[in-house]
């Protein structure tokens, strides 16, 4: 059976590492706390901080229907005693305690450099068949916990953000090959993106896509028209023959969809 990510529970403990460990709350947004090896107390402002927060390199994180996606999240923590760990979780809804969806990079912990301002890399294997449901494509929050070598951390529910997609896929088909000079080309295609629900690629209907052309010996691309693909997500449209070229669709994309250029079709003209 298929197991919700979003059922983690996260209610007042340490979900970044797993650990049942209290919370005080320190300010808006982040929790300070003490682990138990160490005695001294601090608070959010004595605390670790972690700046410079950039997920998949500062781009959208683009899943398919099956296949496993690793990210990873670098950022930057500081604290005078050093680090003694840190880590990251992905996270939505509109409270930390009660996340509608919930993504963690296993509780290893970071990968980080030395010193007291060191570079940390968390992790991420996301499994679309496990982890997540298409109603979870969008913005995702970015949690943060970082521990000093005294045992002294914080947490914070929101340091960064990042978007997650859903893959799609596009296709085109030019024909007659070879074509007469003048006569018509048929250019058809289809739209799909991957289901999380489902593990499957499904019709992207209704869609926006532009028909581009590259005349044989030229470097850029021309859009010659828009169109919009049927409800099931299939592609038709017509152009005259001019020259030897390639043609292919291009899908801008949506804030769900990852955008997507089909592998272009060469026509010869004679």
């Amino acid at each position: 059976m298929r197991i919700r990510a979003s059922v983690a529970v996260v209610t007042g403990a340490l979900a970044l590492t797993g650990l049942a460990v209290p919370m005080a709350h320190a300010d808006a947004g982040s929790d300070s706390w003490n682990a138990p090896r160490s005695s001294a107390k601090v608070s959010a402002a004595g605390a670790p901080t972690i700046s410079n927060v950039v997920a998949n390199g500062g781009k959208a994180i683009v899943v398919g229907a099956t296949a496993k996606k690793v990210v990873k999240v670098t950022y930057t923590v500081s604290d005078p005693q050093g680090i003694g760990y840190a880590d990251v979780a992905l996270w939505r809804g509109s409270n930390w305690d009660e996340p509608t969806a919930f993504l963690v990079t296993g509780g290893a912990g970071a990968t980080c450099g030395t010193g007291t301002k060191v570079t940390c890399t968390s992790t991420f294997t996301i499994d679309p068949k496990i982890d997540l449901w298409n109603d979870q494509a969008g913005t995702w929050k970015i949690a943060s916990f970082v521990m000093d070598k005294n045992g002294a951390g914080i947490e914070r529910t929101n340091v960064g953000s990042a978007v997650v997609q859903r893959e799609s896929k596009l296709t085109v088909n030019a024909s007659p090959e070879p074509v007469t000079k003048g006569k018509t080309i048929t250019i058809t295609g289809s739209l799909t993106r991957g289901s999380w629900d489902t593990n499957k690629y499904v019709s992207y209907g209704s869609q926006s896509v532009k028909l581009q052309y590259l005349k044989k010996g030229t470097s850029a691309y021309t859009t010659l028209k828009t169109i919009k693909a049927d409800s099931k997500g299939n592609l038709k449209t017509t152009v005259k023959a001019t020259s030897d070229g390639h043609y292919r669709y291009v899908f801008a994309g949506t804030s769900t969809t990852a955008g997507q250029n089909a592998v272009a079709d060469y026509i010869d003209v004679r």
